[in-house]
């Protein structure tokens, strides 16, 4: 399994509607397409801004290839989502997952 990790830093004020934006979906329609395998939406007051992580799991590289393109590293962050936003990385990392303790919902 892969892990695709982004992040992205919210003025405190825009937070909640960033926020709501990727609920209950990172992105419309990704729970269906085939390899994926769930995702995490992690939140962290910074002070003058918040941080947020997205974890998206994936069966293999090749999952994300087949939504992303041959660029999969390139982070999707659609317009509307960015004038939230003050920063955010241009790419994505991608991790094999080691190990799995204990989540539900993942097997």
């Amino acid at each position: 399994m892969i892990a695709r990790v982004w992040h992205g830093y919210a003025k405190p004020d825009h937070a909640d509607a960033y926020e709501a934006m990727l609920k209950p979906e990172l992105l419309p329609g990704i729970s269906k397409v085939k390899g994926f395998r769930g995702s995490y939406l992690l939140r962290r007051e910074l002070g003058a801004e918040v941080e947020f992580i997205t974890i998206m799991l994936w069966d293999s590289i090749d999952a994300i290839r087949a939504v992303a393109g041959s660029d999969y590293e390139t982070a999707v962050v659609p317009e509307e989502r960015r004038r939230h936003l003050l920063r955010y990385d241009a790419k994505s990392a991608h991790y094999e997952v080691a190990s799995v303790q204990g989540l539900v919902g993942l097997s």
